[in-house]
């Protein structure tokens, strides 16, 4: 017998399915690792953001003359 046959008559109804976090969420680990990825690029973008609105404020702004200080 081979040892995905084994693997199956052991885990029985639940074989192929996914392993959850924990035994009442109803989140699996693949699930988990997707939302990690999806926050990392987000944040990384959000960040991209800033800089990219820092460098008008700090250097087009005054070089275009707004934001006068008078």
């Amino acid at each position: 017998m081979g040892e995905s046959k084994r693997r199956k008559e052991s885990i029985g109804d639940k074989y192929g399915q996914e392993e959850r976090i924990l035994s009442w969420l109803p989140l699996t680990k693949t699930q988990s690792e997707d939302f990690v990825n999806w926050t990392t690029r987000g944040s990384w973008i959000g960040i991209s953001l800033l800089v990219a609105w820092w460098i008008v404020v700090r250097f087009v702004g005054p070089a275009a003359g707004w934001w006068q200080v008078d």
